[in-house]
């Protein structure tokens, strides 16, 4: 019976132990499975290929440490700043030109905390939603003003401008690229500056200039007379430009101390300014198709929308061919139907001015706003500028309107944006402003 007892025991001792080598291969051959594939050959006991596997797969990781300690190095030491946020917007990492530009302090080891303890910046927040939502990169630029608790210190806080390429990263994670613009902004500030102090100085000589020439007109008879008229046309042209670039200086400088607003009814007004344009597109038998219901009216500087007008309705006139015509279409935009972020869910009017013409080449488009700038010569190859363009102080050719334009409108809080008519092939310029109570 003992003899009976010992030998069940020792099968079951054996069975089992059998059993727990065969689980304990079986493991193995798993955390094998999962390991990087090696060369050596399956003769070898499993065992030795496990060992093998796991140096060859902790060599691996040094490597890939090493390579991701090189990209953090030159991420550190890149002039463009980057920063990386979890699903919950915890900063994970950021470079030395992040942490300046958002002037944040060093993390810790290991130390990890929400982005909007850091940086209190609503639009650097929204980029990162929004890039986590649509999953896809966005480019956004603004103004950062940081935060300062120390009164004595706030005077020497200077907000920079910011431009943010955002990437959306596996599990919610987001990256952006910040490049701080600031520099580029203040050169091009001296740059305006420069031109504006020495339009001031311009226009003292330029005005003696005129008085000479209205001196010279009535004493001179033809042909001596003509030159006289054209230096006169000349230089009233060059006191127009000099005086629209010192407007369009204070415009910049003064958005909003430049306005007075009144209720403007929209209509009426688009008619009183095509009415004093009328004798140049009577030139070429345009006509005007004013879309614009009689109820619409805004909040606005009544001068300004009338200097807006007068340019673009001059560029469309311009441009157009004969006989044919320069529409206006006016709609009233309900916050939430509002197809442009930039005005967010303000009740906004939006204003299309579309004509027949040559239309903007599509190297010229990014461009069209700014300063003395002149593209396509098939489009600005300007005639020479009438007297009745002249008298209105519309900027013929000067390469300034548009910029005035834009100006004006951005000074109301609106947007303005050039593009090409799919219909008409002419040029399409629209015009959004938030609708004041």
């Amino acid at each position: 019976m003992t003899l009976l007892a010992f030998i069940l025991g020792l099968a079951l001792g054996s069975g089992f132990g059998f059993w727990q080598n065969r689980r304990l291969q079986r493991q193995q051959q798993q955390i094998l499975d999962l390991l990087p594939k090696d060369t050596t050959s399956k003769s070898f006991p499993i065992i030795s290929r496990l060992r093998q596997a796991i140096a060859l797969a902790d060599r691996e990781r040094r490597i890939l440490e090493e390579k991701l300690d090189r990209l953090e190095q030159l991420l550190e030491v890149a002039p463009v700043g980057y920063l990386q946020v979890d699903e919950e917007n915890h900063l994970l990492w950021c470079n030395l030109e992040a942490r300046q530009s958002l002037q944040i302090d060093r993390p810790q080891p290991g130390q990890i905390r929400l982005l909007l303890e850091l940086v209190r910046s609503y639009e650097l927040d929204q980029l990162i939603e929004r890039t986590r939502s649509q999953q896809h990169s966005i480019i956004q630029e603004w103004v950062f003003h940081p935060t300062c608790i120390d009164g004595a210190a706030m005077s020497e806080v200077k907000s920079i401008a910011l431009r943010g390429v955002s990437w959306p990263l596996p599990q919610g994670e987001v990256g952006v690229f910040l490049e701080n613009r600031q520099p580029i902004v203040e050169l091009s500030q001296s740059h305006n500056q420069w031109f504006s102090d020495l339009a001031h100085e311009l226009r003292t000589p330029l005005t003696s200039i005129r008085l000479v020439a209205e001196t010279l007109q009535n004493r001179l008879k033809p042909p001596e007379s003509r030159w006289v008229e054209q230096l006169f046309a000349e230089t009233n042209r060059l006191i127009n430009l000099v005086q629209n670039w010192l407007e369009l200086s204070y415009l910049a400088k003064n958005p909003s101390q430049s306005l007075t607003y009144k209720s403007v009814e929209l209509r009426s007004l688009i008619q009183s300014v095509w009415q004093s344009l009328e004798p140049l597109a009577q030139q070429k038998q345009l006509h005007l198709a004013n879309e614009c219901p009689d109820s619409i009216s805004i909040k606005a500087d009544e001068s300004r929308l009338t200097q807006v007008f007068l340019n673009l309705f001059d560029n469309s006139i311009k441009y157009s061919p004969p006989q044919s015509s320069i529409r206006v279409e006016v709609d009233q935009l309900e916050g939430t139907n509002t197809a442009n972020d930039e005005l967010g869910n303000l009740s906004s009017i939006q204003i299309d001015i579309i004509d027949f013409g040559t239309g903007f080449s599509p190297s010229d488009l990014p461009h069209v706003f700014e300063r003395l700038y002149r593209g396509d010569p098939s489009r600005y190859r300007q005639p020479p500028t009438s007297e009745a363009s002249s008298l209105l102080g519309i900027t013929s050719g000067s390469g300034l309107g548009l910029s005035i334009v834009k100006e004006i409108i951005q000074a109301h809080g609106g947007i303005v944006k050039a593009r090409n008519h799919p219909e008409t092939r002419g040029a399409w310029l629209q015009i959004q402003l938030p609708q004041l109570r």
